[in-house]
């Protein structure tokens, strides 16, 4: 089931949030950088995206599985357990986030974020061409969902 996450279900997200960025960048960042994204980090993080206009849900089975964010049309912070990838959830939690757009739906991942591009690809997304570059050398790609490649 994927649902609002409200104040109800906020430490949930926010742990979901914690374990996932932290696998998702443990080849990256150091550890001690990774130690600070605790839960607590996490949920304040959570209530800014909030704040500031995101739409953040979660996507739970018999346990919180997933988290993804929605703002107009830009899809963010879409992440699933480790423990729980590459069973369909990313997917799931994907399709109902560009449902939730209210434009064409876009995307940044991290360059080196290759199972991330994988999925993306797969469900219709293509490099748009805009890079950034953060302190430290690391980059985020813009993904754009293409129509006309899209899965019926």
């Amino acid at each position: 089931m994927i649902q609002p996450v409200t104040q109800t279900n906020l430490a949930q997200a926010a742990m979901v949030h914690s374990e996932s960025w932290k696998d998702s960048h443990k080849e990256i960042c150091s550890p001690e950088f990774l130690a600070i994204h605790t839960p607590e980090r996490q949920k304040r993080y959570l209530e800014s995206e909030i704040a500031k206009g995101a739409r953040l849900y979660l996507l739970t089975e018999e346990r919180p599985i997933g988290i993804v964010s929605v703002r107009g049309s830009l899809i963010e912070n879409l992440y699933v357990l480790p423990s729980e990838q590459n069973k369909g959830y990313g997917t799931r939690l994907l399709s109902f986030a560009i449902e939730q757009c209210t434009d064409c739906p876009t995307l940044w991942i991290l360059s080196t974020n290759t199972g991330a591009k994988r999925l993306y690809e797969r469900n219709g997304f293509l490099p748009t061409g805009n890079m950034v570059t953060h302190s430290g050398g690391l980059s985020e790609l813009e993904l754009r969902l293409d129509k006309t490649a899209q899965k019926s």
